[in-house]
């Protein structure tokens, strides 16, 4: 791992990287949920340099769109931790991958004979699809997803891109360890932010999603520098060429990052794009 005064091995060409990709919440934007002058301004002269540049979300895609909406972001981006691959501009999904329920619901079953009652949430497939919250179940990050109460036998009666499931006495890296142990073979599982444990359809993840918009792209996970700061970061950061973590990462993301910048609120991103592409590196 290194300072933020190291400088990335190029991939060759004009450009240090083609493709700058960058997570939302806790990298890109701030505390307050927005993207600072200075982050935009540093990426304004990324991309008029040549390169592209693309948001990675765990958020789904109508979750992230009034983001995209407040900061004129109309690219293509990874939304659903790599189950949606959206055209923000024209507001189009143009993949879309669903969990499978009868799965969903035995990893359940596996988790909760482990660790006791869960609360679980659902996030319904499609563009408009709302969080369905269950008994006990509290989102505690992003104040525009729509979230309706309801039972638990409902959490499942629509197709659903994930579940987020929570526990009462567990913190979230020991409630996603307990259920990768005993349901990971039936589903991935990560760990998006506080309280935001997820259950994915097995081997999705965001590097599969980043892939698949790269392909599209033109461009190669050589040619990327990622940006994140939560462990369903970890596996974009094995894809791409370059890693970089912020200050305000966890841990686990921290042990695998290239580099290691300024937390979010600090302009993290801008300060490693201001040294890339500033000078025209």
């Amino acid at each position: 791992m290194s300072t933020a005064s190291a400088n990335p091995v190029s991939p060759g060409g004009d450009l240090p990287y083609r493709l700058v990709a960058t997570d939302l919440d806790g990298t890109l934007l701030t505390s307050a949920e927005t993207v600072s002058e200075r982050t935009r301004a540093a990426l304004a002269t990324a991309t008029a340099a040549g390169a592209l540049h693309i948001i990675v979300t765990g958020r789904s895609a109508g979750w992230a769109r009034p983001v995209f909406d407040e900061i004129g972001y109309t690219g293509i981006a990874v939304c659903g931790q790599g189950a949606q691959v959206y055209d923000a501009g024209a507001h189009r999904l143009l993949t879309s991958m669903t969990l499978d329920r009868r799965l969903a619901a035995l990893a359940i079953a596996k988790i909760e004979a482990e660790t006791g009652p869960l609360a679980i949430a659902a996030n319904q497939d499609g563009l408009d699809g709302q969080v369905l919250a269950g008994p006990g179940f509290e989102l505690l990050i992003g104040s525009d997803l729509p979230v309706t109460a309801t039972g638990h036998d409902e959490l499942l009666s629509t197709p659903v891109s994930k579940l987020y499931i929570q526990h009462r006495e567990l913190s979230d890296d020991a409630l996603a360890g307990a259920a990768h142990q005993v349901a990971g073979d039936l589903v991935s599982v990560t760990m998006a932010g506080p309280g935001i444990v997820e259950l994915l359809p097995l081997g999705l993840s965001k590097a599969t999603g980043l892939s698949v918009a790269a392909r599209r792209l033109g461009v190669r996970a050589a040619d990327t520098i990622a940006f994140g700061d939560m462990p369903n970061d970890v596996p974009m950061f094995g894809w791409a060429a370059y890693g970089v973590a912020m200050a305000n990462a966890h841990e686990r993301l921290l042990a695998v990052a290239d580099e290691v910048t300024v937390s979010n609120d600090e302009d993290g991103v801008a300060v490693v794009l201001e040294r890339l592409f500033a000078s025209g590196a």
